[in-house]
């Protein structure tokens, strides 16, 4: 027969063996020191501009990961992801030489 007088516990070194409604989420050590920056873009038109930015941005060491979201004739957004700290100076300088101008960045 279970002692429940322990606070709910139900064996173990605690008192407790059962791992009911416990939700346990580990996450990889590169995850954890990955970086998320948001370039705002000005130029953008079409597809063609967006795989030409993005082909540039994934060009930069230490870029895992790259999305472009246009809006044409008006200010495009590229989320870039990082695995170490990358220079947004490095990023203008990618997405100037795919022929646009970066007029914010957000880190």
């Amino acid at each position: 027969m279970s002692d429940t007088s322990n606070g709910g516990c139900c064996g173990g070194s605690c008192g407790c063996n059962s791992n009911e409604g416990l939700t346990i989420t580990t996450r990889p050590e590169d995850i954890m020191s990955q970086n998320n920056i948001t370039l705002k873009i000005d130029g953008m038109t079409c597809g063609h501009c967006v795989a030409s930015v993005t082909e540039e941005l994934r060009e930069v060491e230490g870029v895992t990961n790259v999305e472009v979201f246009l809006s044409a004739g008006g200010t495009s957004t590229a989320n870039v992801t990082t695995n170490s700290q990358v220079d947004n100076a490095v990023l203008t300088q990618a997405v100037q030489e795919a022929g646009y101008t970066v007029v914010s960045t957000d880190a």
